[in-house]
């Protein structure tokens, strides 16, 4: 398989994909895709694997359901929409599980190399 050939949304839908087994066992955490030339190179998830409630430290509760994991890994891919004009950077998919109902975020960091601008200058 080309990624380079791949459309964005596909290279998401892929890591989505392999991720999906460690979100099933995740409450909370993020998705980080890494992004050169419009192909995703590095991704993953950040979590904490434990969480302190009134002091005292419990592990974390049941991960995403089925559907919890599909409405995320939909909103991921339609946030790439709001993907404008860069080639390299980051997408951080932020996500919750708070009684039962999934809160999710997306934050863009665009990377841009000064010295490959000069060159067109």
């Amino acid at each position: 398989m080309i990624l380079e050939q791949l459309p964005l949304a596909r290279q998401v839908e892929i890591v989505f994909r392999q991720v999906r087994e460690e979100l099933s066992l995740l409450s909370s955490g993020s998705v980080f895709i890494q992004i050169r030339n419009n192909v995703i190179g590095k991704f993953g998830v950040r979590h904490l694997p434990m969480e302190s409630k009134g002091g005292i430290i419990s592990q974390q509760e049941m991960g995403l359901s089925e559907s919890q994991f599909m409405s995320f890994k939909e909103m991921a891919i339609d946030s790439l929409k709001y993907k404008n004009s860069w080639t390299h950077g980051e997408i951080l998919f932020d996500f919750t599980v708070k009684k039962s109902v999934l809160f999710a975020s997306v934050q863009f960091e665009s990377n841009y190399n000064l010295a490959s601008l000069a060159k067109s200058v």
